[in-house]
């Protein structure tokens, strides 16, 4: 009889060995400080401030004992497009205030038609020194021309440069040809701005999200995690007239 000896695949690109490398991985190690969500203020831009503030001094900590980067302002926003497929990427928050959360885009950007086409959105952040995320769901509006402008003459030189030249996320059918054509256009957007150095490119833009609701979620060692949701009740008639319950939600 003919016996075949099985062979065990161990490497880390079978299913077995990607699953043990992410069981491996720490998670929620703690410990975190008790939250007091009955102090918590009455608008969840507030709130957010509050826990934004306790991510950059973590951060700060975190900065002086590691050369690791750490953003707490950096976010996950999320878009559909006209399929209804969802999109997701990392953008950074340039503000919060009685109108939203705000970041700024290329109308012509993907995310730009995604957002004129369906304004409804997610923000996601996430401080893993805290065991903290921050959820919001709304609708991106732009800000009037003064705001945007202010935003783009707010960002370095060579970032003005890069979003008048580059047509962002568009496929290069000839990357060779289109790497020298980009260098063409970045020296042509350097010259515009030498010669004028408060030019504002009329396709930039500043959305701010509207929340309809807006989750705290602090993890817990024991996975026993706390939450908290500001549920918008006003009907979203104006953001100087917005009014909030809040719900405690269970783990």
């Amino acid at each position: 009889m003919l016996s075949v000896k099985a062979t065990i695949v161990t490497d880390d690109s079978s299913d077995d060995g990607v699953r043990t490398l992410l069981r491996n991985l720490p998670s929620l190690k703690g410990p975190y400080a008790p939250v007091d969500w009955a102090a918590f203020p009455a608008t969840p831009q507030d709130a957010f401030v509050q826990w934004l503030r306790d991510a950059i001094a973590e951060g700060g900590k975190t900065a002086a004992a590691s050369a690791t980067p750490y953003e707490p302002h950096a976010m996950t926003v999320s878009t559909v497009d006209a399929d209804g497929f969802p999109d997701a990427r990392v953008l950074i928050l340039k503000n919060v205030d009685a109108r939203g959360w705000h970041f700024a885009v290329k109308a012509n950007s993907p995310k730009g038609r995604q957002l004129k086409a369906h304004p409804t959105c997610a923000l996601t952040f996430y401080w893993s020194p805290l065991g903290r995320q921050v959820r919001i769901r709304g609708k991106a509006q732009p800000l009037p021309a003064e705001d945007c402008a202010a935003d783009f003459l707010a960002r370095p030189l060579a970032s003005r440069v890069s979003a008048v030249a580059s047509p962002q996320s568009e496929v290069m059918a000839d990357p060779e040809k289109s790497e020298k054509e980009l260098s063409e256009k970045m020296a042509e957007a350097q010259a515009l701005f030498d010669k004028d150095p408060e030019y504002v490119s009329p396709g930039w833009l500043v959305y701010a999200v509207a929340p309809t609701d807006v989750e705290f979620w602090q993890g817990a060692t024991d996975r026993q995690h706390h939450r908290l949701r500001y549920v918008r009740e006003d009907g979203g008639k104006g953001p100087g007239s917005a009014i909030w319950r809040k719900e405690r939600l269970w783990p």
